[in-house]
């Protein structure tokens, strides 16, 4: 027995509060979401200047767009007159600048303020001084990452870090030369659960066994229930008659170029915390991020990345989208049935994670840290 009162074998889990008070959440949001690099677009998004995309990054809405210059710029979208959301839309182009629709304050792609009824008999008025507020933004894997802390984290240490910390090297990632991919699918899930059970789902592999029969004839190993994250650089193996990462095990398309002999019919799983999953195999990425928009609700966007060519061309991706797609439907309609039952008295004190899941005991003392530490 362990000073907690449970065998050896078993190790507590977070409470049910944590996946159902609504004020936990909201420290969440303000102590997570709001201080870490949050992975917010795709940078293909955003193809030309003037394109954008708002995203919620915990209670904030962020608008990220393209300047002049192109580069990424990311802004609170809120307008610095009396607070209207600037814009409203989820994605859109404008040409030249943003104008808010309630009193027409108007602000150049770089955040400037640059036009407002009667501005011209207010020279006293900063136009930078009351420009778009920015955020911190950085590019990696062909995505925009965005942080709104005041004194950023290392991105480095904390997301690159990551990454490191499950393949051993940031070279690995690297070789599947994510940047330059093309979108050839993208699903969008609305799942009716707390934001800690998907990244709870995705780290283990206990349950591949009893809800993924598609994923364990491709990947036999994890019929056994130890995750790919389980092991630092570990790639879960094909089966021996398994032909590509596709639903009936048929042939994939054309392999990525960089992709090395040792990382060749393999799948490889990375969370990076907060909201990211990777899952890397020789011809295709399939990216997903998360927004945790409440306590109980959460929006993952997956995509599924190939070779431009591939893309282009026309070629046929259902195989390999289909096989993804159903483990994704079958994680998440699982964490939906599990989301009622932290409500229960029965899990007041929470549940217990078995060998092969003691690694989310590291999550957990992760997210307590995060919470903690915002309330010294």
């Amino acid at each position: 027995m362990t000073s907690t009162g449970l065998p050896d074998s078993l190790i507590a889990t977070l409470p049910g509060s944590s996946y159902t008070d609504p004020e936990i959440f909201a420290q969440e949001q303000e102590r997570i979401f709001e201080t870490m690099w949050f992975c917010a677009v795709r940078s293909s998004e955003l193809a030309k200047p003037g394109a954008f995309r708002t995203v919620d990054v915990g209670r904030e809405s962020i608008l990220v767009t393209r300047a002049r210059d192109n580069s990424i710029r990311a802004y609170f979208n809120v307008c610095r007159h009396r607070g209207a959301k600037l814009c409203t839309e989820e994605s859109g182009e404008v040409k030249r600048a943003f104008q808010c629709p309630y009193h027409a304050w108007t602000y150049d792609l770089n955040g400037k303020l640059v036009a407002a009824p009667n501005l011209t008999k207010m020279p006293d008025v900063g136009r930078t001084e009351y420009g778009l507020v920015s955020v911190a933004v950085r590019e990696w894997l062909g995505y925009v990452w965005v942080c709104l802390a005041e004194n950023p984290p290392s991105f480095d240490e904390d997301v690159i870090g990551d990454v490191v910390a499950r393949l051993g090297d940031v070279e690995s990632i690297e070789r599947y030369d994510i940047e330059n991919l093309s979108v050839g699918k993208r699903i969008v899930y609305d799942v009716k659960a707390n934001w800690k059970l998907i990244i709870e789902n995705f780290m283990e592999c206990y349950h591949c066994a009893t809800i993924h029969p598609e994923l364990t004839e491709v990947l036999p190993e994890f019929a056994d229930g130890y995750a790919a994250q389980y092991y630092v650089g570990h790639g879960a193996e094909f089966g021996a008659e398994v032909q590509g990462f596709t639903v009936d095990g048929s042939e994939g398309l054309d392999r990525i170029p960089g992709v090395a002999e040792d990382q060749d019919r393999r799948y490889y799983a990375i969370t990076v915390r907060p909201q990211v999953f990777i899952n890397l195999v020789p011809d295709h990425v399939i990216f997903h991020r998360m927004y945790p928009v409440a306590v109980d609700r959460t929006i993952v966007e997956c995509d599924w990345l190939y070779l431009p060519h591939v893309v282009d061309s026309g070629k046929d991706v259902s195989r390999s989208v289909e096989l993804f797609d159903r483990v994704n439907r079958q994680d998440f309609e699982a964490c939906e049935r599990t989301q009622p039952g932290m409500n229960s008295r029965l899990y007041a004190k929470g549940g217990v994670l078995v060998p092969s899941e003691h690694h989310i005991g590291a999550f957990h003392d992760w997210v307590n840290e995060r919470l903690g530490a915002g309330s010294q």
